[in-house]
C-alpha cells in the first residue's frame, strides 16, 4: 500500500483514497432538520449505500485503494489512551446539554467494539440512548424524549471537504458551517495519532481563525494550486495558509491562483463548478464564466508572497501555470442552458479523475457526459440518485491520499 501522503495534481493516477460509507447518519434526518443539516431531501441509505458501493467497485478495479474514514479511526482508538481523550473531546464539542455530559461519556465508554463507537458518533445520540439520573426540567418535561442529545453528522461521505491534502501535507480545516464542524475531529485524530499519517505536515489546523473547505482546493501541479473565495472559504483563510505553505522549504509550491466565484449553494465550492479531467482539459460551469474573478499568490522569501490580479483569459490562465500551449474549457451541459443549469445541479461538473483522461462521473448527467467523450475523455459512470441529494458527486465524495 501507498504510505503516507503525495498530492501534487488533480489528475496523476490515484492510487490511494478516502471514503466514508454512509450511514445511519442518514436516518437520523428529518423535514424539520435538512435546512440545518445542509440537506435539500433524505436519501434512502439502503440505496444510497448500493450506489457508495458501486463507485468504491469501481475505483477498485482500476487500481486503487479504498480506505474508509471509520476503519482509519476505529485503528486510531486502539491506543486506549487516545481513545479516551477522542471521547473526552466529542462529548464536549457535540453534546447539546452539558448536564449530559457525564453520562454520555459513560455511554460511549461502554462501547467494546471501536468501529461501533466510531460509527456511533457519526449516526448521532437520542436522549433515551443515554441512561442519567438527571432532575428531570421544564424544559424536558416540554420536549421529545426521542430529540437528539448529539447531532448527526450526515455530510460525512463528502470526504473531500473536512481536510484537504496539498502536496505531501495536509490541510485540516474549518468549517464554515457549525453543523460540519465536528467532521475534522476525525481527521484531526488520523493525522496526529494514525502510525501511516501521524507525522505529516499540517499546513492548516480546524481551531484556526478562518474557514476554508476541501472541495475549493485544486492541485494543479507540484508548482500550483487552486483555490477558491466561495460561499465556504474566506480569502483571508487562503492567505492563511498560503503563509504557512509558502514557509515550508520543502513543499515545491510557488504559486495559488485564487478563483473568486459566486457565494450561492449551487456553487458552493470551486470543485462544483469547475475541475480537471486531462493535462490539457478542465469542466466547468458556463454561468461562473462572466462573474469568475481570478488572483495569484506568488512566493517570495521566508513565507511571504505578492498578490496581483490576473487579467487573461481563464484558458491562457491556466496553460501558463501548467506550461502548456493551450487549455480547453468543456462546459457543463455544453450551449444547453437548461441542461447546463440541470446537470449543474446535480453535479456534472464534480469529476473526479483517476488517471490523466480518465474521470468518474454520476451517469445521470448524459449531456455532458456524451459531451466528454466526445472530446477523448474514458467517462467511468456510478449510479446517484440517492446520493446526488447531498449535493455532492465523485469529487467531493473522495479524498485523494496518494497519487501516483
Amino acid at each position: 500500500m501507498y504510505q503516507g501522503i503525495n498530492v501534487f495534481s488533480e489528475i496523476a493516477p490515484l492510487k490511494t483514497v478516502l471514503l466514508h460509507r454512509p450511514g445511519k447518519e442518514l436516518l437520523n434526518l428529518t423535514p424539520d432538520t435538512l435546512s440545518e443539516l445542509l440537506f435539500d431531501d433524505i436519501p434512502f441509505l439502503k440505496i444510497a449505500r448500493q450506489e457508495h458501493d458501486i463507485f468504491a467497485g469501481i475505483l477498485r478495479e482500476n487500481g486503487v485503494k479504498v480506505l474508509y474514514l471509520e476503519e482509519l479511526m476505529r485503528e486510531v482508538l486502539e491506543d486506549k489512551e487516545v481513545r479516551k481523550a477522542f471521547i473526552q473531546q466529542f462529548v464536549e464539542e457535540g453534546c447539546f446539554d452539558k448536564r449530559y455530559h457525564k453520562s454520555l461519556i459513560s455511554y460511549l465508554e461502554s462501547f467494546e467494539d471501536d468501529l461501533q463507537l466510531v460509527l456511533k458518533t457519526m449516526e448521532g445520540i437520542k436522549y433515551n440512548e443515554v441512561s442519567s439520573d438527571i432532575e428531570v426540567s421544564l424544559a424536558d418535561l416540554t420536549g421529545d424524549s426521542n430529540n437528539m442529545l448529539v447531532a448527526p453528522m450526515p455530510n460525512l461521505y463528502f470526504t473531500r471537504d473536512p481536510f484537504a491534502t496539498i502536496g505531501n501535507g495536509v490541510c485540516i480545516n474549518r468549517m464554515y458551517y457549525e453543523t460540519r464542524r465536528r467532521e475534522t475531529i476525525y481527521g484531526d485524530y488520523i493525522f496526529h495519532h494514525h502510525p501511516l499519517y501521524k507525522d505529516i505536515r499540517k499546513y492548516y489546523d480546524r481551531k484556526d481563525p478562518y474557514h476554508i473547505e476541501g472541495g475549493d482546493i485544486l492541485n494543479l501541479s507540484k508548482e500550483t494550486i487552486a483555490i477558491g473565495i466561495s460561499q465556504r472559504t474566506e480569502a483571508n483563510a487562503i492567505e492563511f495558509l498560503a503563509k504557512h505553505i509558502f514557509h515550508d522549504e520543502q513543499s515545491p509550491l510557488k504559486k495559488i491562483l485564487v478563483f473568486s466565484i459566486p457565494k450561492n449553494r449551487s456553487f458552493m465550492h470551486l470543485d462544483t463548478v469547475f475541475t480537471q479531467i486531462d493535462h490539457d482539459k478542465f469542466t466547468i460551469h458556463p454561468m461562473i464564466s462572466d462573474t469568475l474573478r481570478v488572483f495569484s499568490l506568488e512566493r517570495g522569501t521566508q513565507g511571504n508572497f505578492s498578490i496581483k490580479r490576473e487579467d487573461d483569459g481563464l484558458e491562457s490562465i491556466l496553460a501558463k501555470a501548467l506550461k502548456l500551449s493551450s487549455c480547453k474549457l468543456i462546459r457543463c451541459g455544453g450551449d444547453d442552458y437548461i441542461a447546463s443549469q440541470r446537470e449543474q445541479w446535480n453535479d456534472g461538473s464534480n469529476t473526479l479523475c483517476i488517471a490523466p483522461g480518465k474521470i468518474l462521473v454520476y451517469e445521470r448527467n448524459e449531456i455532458t457526459n456524451r459531451l466528454l467523450e466526445s472530446y477523448g475523455i474514458e467517462v467511468l459512470c456510478m449510479p446517484s440518485s440517492e446520493l446526488s441529494r447531498g449535493r455532492g458527486g465523485p469529487r467531493c465524495m473522495s479524498m485523494p491520499l496518494y497519487r501516483k
